[in-house]
C-alpha cells in the first residue's frame, strides 16, 4: 500500500445503531451544549431522556434534543469528532457502489476547480457485504495534492427508502421509460435511494459543523467551474452563507462494450427535460442552528444576488443498468459541447458520439399528402370520406384492412383498381401486433408514404377540417409555410338526437359537437399530426410521427391547430392538446366517433381496431357523444363534396359497391336489433336520459367518465344547470 501523505488526515469510522426497547437510534451524539439523539422513524421522548427534550423532524425520522446529563443510563453517547474538519472546505458524499476510481476522479475535480480541501464520504455499503472501500480510497488518496482530510464513515443499518429496488435499477431513473411496465424487484434499503432524512443533520454535529464550508455533493455529482470567483468566494458574499446548486443529468450515448461508465462517457443531456436536482454549499458559522441540514434542499437558503450554481449529475454512474436506453429515452439526447469538451480534454477521455443524421430532401411532389388508415366494416362511410379528403386536397390513401364482413375489403380493392386508393390485408396476425400498431408497421415501407411531401394515420370517422382560404389543404400550408407538423385537435361530434342511419354525408347530417374548451374526457383534446416526410422521426405513430431522431429535433417547426409553436415538451411523446395548447383557428379535426345510434351498434359489433380487448359499450357512447354547441364550419364544403361524390358514385361499378355495403349495414343493423341485448342497448342509447346527459358532459370531472353515466343521479341529468356547475365522483373501476 502506498503511503498517505502525512499532510492526510484520514478516519474511518463504523456507528453503531442502538434499539432501547422497540425504539431504534441512528446515533445519539454528545456536543459542548446538548444530547442529540437520531431516531430511524419517530421515538418516544421519556425513554431517552429524564425531561421533555426539544423534538423535531425530518420528514419521518425525529431528532431529540435535551441535555446531556438527562440522558436516560441506557442511551450511550458518542462525542462529537468535529476537529477533523475545523476550518476545512468539505465536500459531503453518499456513495451508493460507485467505484473507487469514480470517486477519486470526483475527488480530484473537486480540489483541482473548487478548491476544496476535504470530503467526508458515507459508504452505504452493507459492512457484511465485504470488501474495503475505505482503505482503497485512503491509498488512492496519496495521488491527490490538496486533500487535507478524508473520512469514510459506515453504517450498520440501512439508509436506504425501505419501499424501493437498488438504486442503480431503471426504476430509479427518473426518465427511465416504461415504468408502468417494468417488472421491479424487491425493495433494497443497503442501495435504494437515500431515505433516512435526518443524517446529514447527524453529520453535522458529529463531524462538519466546525469546517470552513460544507458542500452536498454526491461522487455521480460535479458542479461547474466558476468563471472568475471561487465557489468561496461566492459562499463568502452572500447574506446568509448558504448558495444553492441547481444539478442537470448528463447521460452517455453508449459506454463501449467491456467498460464500466465513466465521468468521461457522459456527453448527452435531454435537449426537452426541466428536471433540475437541487444541492447545497454553505458555511455552517452563518448557519443557525435551527436550520436543519437537509439531504436534498436547503429551506431559507439567503441566495442573496447569486442564481444557483450549475453542476451536472452523471447518470450512468448512479443508475448502472447496462444500457443507457433503460434509464432515459434515446430519442431525447443530444450533445452537449461543454460536456464534449470536458470529457475530450480534462477526462482524455474518448466518448461515443451520437451517430450524425440528415433530414431528407423535400418531397418531389411538394405538399402531396398521403392518409394511411385502418377499416373494418365500414363500407357505407369511405366514399364520403374518401371524395371529402380528395376535394380538400390529399391524393394518397392507403387502407389496411381485417376480418371485413359488410364489403368493405371488396370496395377498397374496387377502389384499387380504379386507381384511387392502395389497399392491404392488415398483418397483425403476422406480426403480433394490434391492427392499428401493424398496419403503420408495414406502411413504412410503403413507396406511396416514401414518396409523399406529407403524411397522417386518421381514420374513416375523422375529418380534416381547414377554417383558412378555401378550405382545403394548400391554404393550411400557406397559413403555416415554415412548418413541418400540424397537430390538428380533435372536436368531438355527437350524434345530433338522429338515432336512425341513413345514407347520407356525416358533415351534413352530425353538426352538433363539444364546445372548443373541452378539457374533460381526456380524448377530447386528442390530436393527429400532420408532418412533412422528412426523416426527422423514424416511423409513423396513431396520433404523431414516433421515434424521433434527436439529433434534428431542433429542425422540428411544430403549430397547432392555430398556427401557434407547440412546446419542445410535446415533441416525443405528446398526443393530446391541453389549455396551453389547444388551437382550433386554422384547423381540426371532426371526430364523428359515434354517427347514428344504429350505426353505433354495428361499431360496438365489430370491436375497436387498436385497443382491441375494450368494449365500445355505454360509457365510450357517454364519453364521445357530444351535443353541446352546434358547429357548422366543415358544411362549407357540401357543395364540393356533393360533387365528388357525384362523379365518383357516376361509375356504376362504384355506386353498385357503395349500395351493396349501405345494405350490408342495414341488414346488421337489424340483426342487432332482433337481439335482446342490443335491443336493450340501443333503447338506452336512445333514451331522454342519455340524450339530456349528451348536453351536460362540460359539466362532468375526469372521475365521471371513468365511471360511466350511472354514477350521474337522475336530478342532474334531468334538471337544468348553471354554466359554471360541476359535478364528480371518487375514482372508481373504469368502464371501457
Amino acid at each position: 500500500m502506498a503511503d498517505v501523505p502525512s499532510t492526510l488526515r484520514f478516519e474511518h469510522h463504523a456507528i453503531t445503531h442502538q434499539r432501547i426497547g422497540d425504539e431504534v437510534i441512528l446515533d445519539a451524539v454528545e456536543t459542548e451544549e446538548e444530547a442529540l439523539v437520531y431516531g430511524v422513524g419517530s421515538l418516544t421522548p421519556a425513554r431517552l431522556s429524564a425531561v421533555q427534550p426539544e423534538v423535531r423532524a425530518i420528514g419521518a425520522h425525529q431528532i431529540l434534543s435535551f441535555a446531556a446529563s438527562e440522558a436516560r443510563p441506557d442511551v450511550t453517547l458518542s462525542h462529537h469528532q468535529r476537529d477533523l474538519f475545523e476550518n476545512l472546505h468539505a465536500v459531503l458524499a453518499f456513495r451508493n457502489g460507485q467505484s473507487v476510481e469514480v470517486t477519486l476522479d470526483w475527488l480530484r475535480w473537486n480540489l483541482d476547480r473548487h478548491g476544496l480541501n476535504a470530503a467526508l464520504i458515507v459508504d452505504r455499503t452493507d459492512p457484511s457485504d465485504g470488501g474495503d472501500f475505505a482503505q482503497a480510497l485512503r491509498s488512492a488518496a496519496s495521488a491527490l495534492p490538496g486533500l487535507k482530510a478524508l473520512a469514510v464513515i459506515q453504517f450498520d443499518i440501512p439508509l436506504g427508502n425501505p419501499d424501493l429496488p437498488a438504486e442503480s435499477h431503471p426504476f430509479c431513473a427518473p426518465d427511465a421509460p416504461g415504468k408502468d411496465r417494468m417488472v421491479v424487484p424487491d425493495p433494497d434499503p443497503w442501495r435504494s435511494p437515500l431515505g433516512q432524512l435526518n443524517v446529514v443533520e447527524h453529520l453535522r454535529w458529529r463531524f462538519l459543523n466546525d469546517a470552513k464550508s460544507v458542500t452536498l455533493l454526491d461522487p455521480s455529482d460535479l458542479l461547474e467551474p466558476t468563471e472568475d470567483d471561487t465557489l468561496i468566494d461566492l459562499l463568502d458574499r452572500t447574506t446568509g452563507g448558504t448558495l444553492l446548486l441547481s444539478g442537470t443529468p448528463a447521460y452517455p450515448w453508449r459506454v463501449r462494450n467491456g467498460r464500466e461508465a465513466q465521468f468521461s462517457d457522459h456527453i448527452c443531456t435531454q435537449f426537452d427535460s426541466s428536471q433540475k436536482i437541487t444541492r447545497w454549499s454553505l458555511i455552517p458559522s452563518k448557519t443557525p442552528k435551527t436550520r436543519l441540514w437537509r439531504p436534498f434542499f436547503m429551506p431559507g437558503a439567503a441566495l442573496g444576488t447569486t442564481a444557483p450554481l450549475p453542476f451536472y449529475r452523471y447518470m450512468a454512474l448512479r443508475h448502472d443498468a447496462g444500457s443507457i436506453s433503460k434509464i432515459v429515452p434515446k430519442t431525447s439526447l443530444v450533445e452537449a459541447p461543454d460536456l464534449m469538451l470536458r470529457a475530450t480534454t480534462y477526462w482524455g477521455g474518448k466518448p461515443v458520439p451520437i451517430p450524425a443524421q440528415h433530414a431528407k430532401p423535400t418531397a418531389k411532389i411538394p405538399n402531396s399528402v398521403a392518409i394511411v388508415t385502418c377499416m373494418k366494416n365500414e363500407g357505407p362511410f369511405i366514399l364520403e370520406w374518401l371524395a371529402y379528403h380528395r376535394v380538400i386536397g390529399v391524393e394518397n390513401f392507403l387502407v389496411y384492412t381485417n376480418d371485413c364482413t359488410d364489403g368493405t375489403d371488396t370496395f377498397l380493392d374496387l377502389l384499387q383498381a380504379k386507381g384511387l386508393v392502395q389497399h392491404r390485408d392488415n398483418p397483425f396476425r403476422e406480426s403480433g401486433l394490434k391492427p392499428q400498431h401493424a398496419a403503420l408497421h408495414a406502411a413504412d415501407d410503403e413507396p406511396m408514404m416514401q414518396r409523399s411531401d406529407w403524411l397522417v394515420c386518421m381514420d374513416v370517422d375523422e375529418f380534416i377540417n381547414v377554417k383558412v382560404g378555401d378550405g382545403r389543404l394548400s391554404d393550411l400550408f400557406a397559413a403555416v409555410p415554415d412548418a413541418n407538423m400540424i397537430a390538428m385537435t380533435w372536436r368531438l361530434f355527437g350524434n345530433s338526437d338522429q338515432h336512425a342511419f341513413r345514407d347520407a354525408p356525416l358533415i351534413g347530417d352530425f353538426t352538433r359537437c363539444a364546445a372548443e374548451m373541452t378539457r374533460k374526457p381526456h380524448q377530447a383534446w386528442g390530436f393527429k399530426t400532420l408532418y412533412r416526410n422528412l426523416g426527422i422521426f423514424k416511423k409513423l405513430g396513431v396520433h404523431r410521427p414516433k421515434g424521433l431522431k434527436p439529433q434534428l429535433w431542433e429542425q422540428i417547426n411544430w403549430v397547432n391547430g392555430s398556427g401557434k409553436p407547440m412546446p419542445k415538451s410535446n415533441f416525443r411523446n405528446a398526443w393530446r392538446s391541453t389549455k396551453a395548447t389547444v388551437g382550433y383557428d386554422l384547423v381540426s379535426l371532426n371526430h364523428y366517433a359515434v354517427r347514428s345510434a344504429e350505426s353505433f351498434l354495428v361499431k360496438r359489433d365489430r370491436g375497436r381496431v387498436n385497443h382491441v380487448d375494450r368494449d365500445q359499450g355505454l360509457a365510450y357512447w357517454f364519453r364521445m357523444n357530444h351535443n353541446i354547441v352546434e358547429d357548422t364550419s366543415i358544411t362549407r364544403m357540401l357543395p364540393a363534396l356533393q360533387a365528388e361524390m357525384n362523379r365518383l358514385l357516376a361509375d356504376p361499378e362504384i355506386a353498385k359497391m357503395h349500395s351493396a355495403c349501405v345494405d350490408a349495414h342495414r341488414a346488421k343493423i337489424d340483426e342487432l336489433k332482433a337481439t335482446p341485448n342490443y335491443a336493450a342497448f340501443y333503447e338506452t342509447l336512445t333514451s331522454e336520459r342519455m340524450q339530456r346527459l349528451s348536453r351536460k358532459l362540460q359539466h362532468f370531472g375526469a372521475n365521471v367518465f371513468l365511471a360511466g353515466p350511472d354514477v350521474v343521479p337522475d336530478d342532474i341529468a334531468f334538471n337544468d344547470h348553471p354554466d359554471g356547475f360541476f359535478f364528480t365522483v371518487e375514482k372508481q373501476a373504469t368502464q371501457h
